[in-house]
């Protein structure tokens, strides 16, 4: 058991991985540009002796060793706590780990009904922790025909499924899409992406490999290109991640790795799980950015000479209310935590499909007083090289000057910020993302509608409007 450094993370990924990008097949993916600033990323994570972020990174095992933090499954408060703060200074390459968590939140119910997989589960848990790997959240399955079920579809590949029972495994066939980072981590941890029912249980199926098992295949893409330059794209440059689509091309899973083959009823239990630990990395994100939305916004109303302006006052201070609603809301998630029976505290389930609603409902609308403040230069702004040039950068920095105070070069470093935030590459991606990612705003509505304490509400309604009754008590009277 040993932490992995930055060059033995690049080295475990030379193991004859089928992965494509732009129409290539690319033998290794060490040696590709166009997977430099994702590798880069998630090398940075597994720097242990950095000074200001190594403690966070680092947790005992309960036997004494190492492992990356992003393994420890929260058993306090103050655990929790830590896990959210690493995950402010972590890659989402890593962060996808956290799948890892879902599993061993649903563990006591697939013990219930199958001890073998929950057994699986602990052992992949372990086997990844010990030796450093990162797993991917592989959910999504292409659906189809959205208004049939599984087994409906004219193609039954649609959803990943079971094609072969063998009594060494099962082969499974389908399709995963919009997996962050699958080309860059060592393991696929797949889920089911929802319930199913008795007549679908070939479709109830969880199980993780490696990346480079035989039959598996990923299809990339990313919101940015290969190189871009730092000044114009300070977002972009530094932060892609691939998107893979996961092909399983009749895929051999050994039993010792299957968590789910048929047992329908824990179909949606895993389904869910993963949700919350998806929804809960939203949010965490959603509380950086919207600080980052509030600063970039006092940030152009100070060097356009506007910061008593009241319009303008008025636009941070709706910013500012977005960045405190998820702030608060987070840290009512994590005050109110959850327990399992095994002992694994998580985030308050339905505190956190509150927040990621409200973060993805008022997203836009929230880009759109960044863009009502900063004006058209989050477009217009000419590039670095024209600043650099000796004979049209004069005029830049004749032409783009507010006030003595200011510096051009500044101003137009906030104003990539903001173009690539919110408006291009990154901005682009940020703009689905906030809605997709852990599912779409309905299944957050499905979730709230659910765990919501609804009886004590009516109760409360009730005694508020001095009935005695209940409605259907009443009726039954009256009869």
């Amino acid at each position: 058991m040993a932490l992995k450094t930055p060059e033995q993370y690049y080295e475990s990924l030379r193991d004859g991985r089928i992965t494509f990008w732009d129409g290539q097949n690319i033998p290794d993916i060490t040696k590709s540009d166009r997977f430099r600033v994702p590798l880069a990323l998630i090398a940075h994570d597994y720097e242990y002796d950095d000074p200001d972020l190594g403690h966070l990174r680092r947790y005992k095992t309960e036997d004494g060793s190492e492992a990356h933090r992003i393994f420890q499954v929260p058993r306090t408060a103050e655990d929790l706590q830590t896990r959210v703060e690493m995950l402010m200074h972590t890659s989402i390459g890593t962060a996808v780990s956290g799948v890892f968590m879902a599993l061993l939140q649903c563990v006591d119910d697939i013990r219930a009904v199958n001890p073998m997989y929950a057994d699986n589960i602990e052992r992949i848990y372990k086997y990844c922790r010990d030796n450093d790997l990162r797993g991917a959240e592989v959910i999504t399955d292409p659906k189809g025909d959205r208004k049939r079920r599984a087994h409906e579809q004219d193609d039954p590949d649609m959803y990943v499924r079971i094609v072969e029972r063998r009594k060494d495994g099962i082969v499974v066939r389908g399709a995963k899409l919009h997996i962050t980072a699958a080309s860059c981590i060592h393991e696929l941890v797949v889920m089911p992406t929802k319930g199913m029912r008795q007549d679908e249980t070939d479709y109830a199926v969880s199980f993780s490999i490696p990346v480079n098992t035989p039959g598996v295949k990923i299809i990339n893409r990313s919101f940015a290109p290969a190189e871009l330059n730092a000044f114009d794209y300070p977002a972009s440059s530094h932060h892609s991640m691939p998107e893979g689509m996961v092909i399983f091309d009749d895929v051999f899973v050994p039993w010792e790795r299957v968590f789910l083959a048929g047992e329908v009823q824990l179909a949606s239990k895993l389904a869910q799980s993963l949700g919350l630990w998806e929804r809960t990395g939203g949010v965490i994100e959603a509380v950086r950015m919207s600080e980052l939305f509030v600063g970039l916004a006092q940030l152009v109303t100070e060097m356009q000479g506007k910061e008593n302006d009241p319009i303008a006052q008025n636009s941070i201070a709706e910013l500012i209310t977005y960045a405190e609603m998820l702030r608060m809301s987070l840290d009512y998630s994590l005050r109110h935590y959850e327990t399992t029976p095994s002992g694994m505290v998580h985030p308050n389930t339905l505190g956190i499909n509150a927040a990621k609603y409200y973060y993805a409902a008022n997203f836009h609308q929230t880009v759109k007083y960044l863009h009502d403040l900063s004006g058209g230069l989050v477009l217009t702004l000419p590039l670095e090289s024209d600043l650099r040039n000796p004979e049209s950068g004069k005029y830049i920095l004749k032409y783009l000057a507010t006030k003595k105070t200011v510096d051009v070069e500044t101003r137009m470093r906030v104003y990539n910020m903001i173009r690539d935030l919110t408006a291009d590459a990154y901005g682009g991606w940020q703009f689905v993302v906030a809605l997709q990612a852990g599912g779409g705003l309905p299944a957050q509505r499905l979730m709230m509608n659910r765990l919501y304490p609804m009886e004590q509400a009516r109760q409360r309604a009730l005694a508020a409007a001095g009935a005695t009754r209940r409605p259907g008590e009443a009726r039954k009277a009256a009869e």
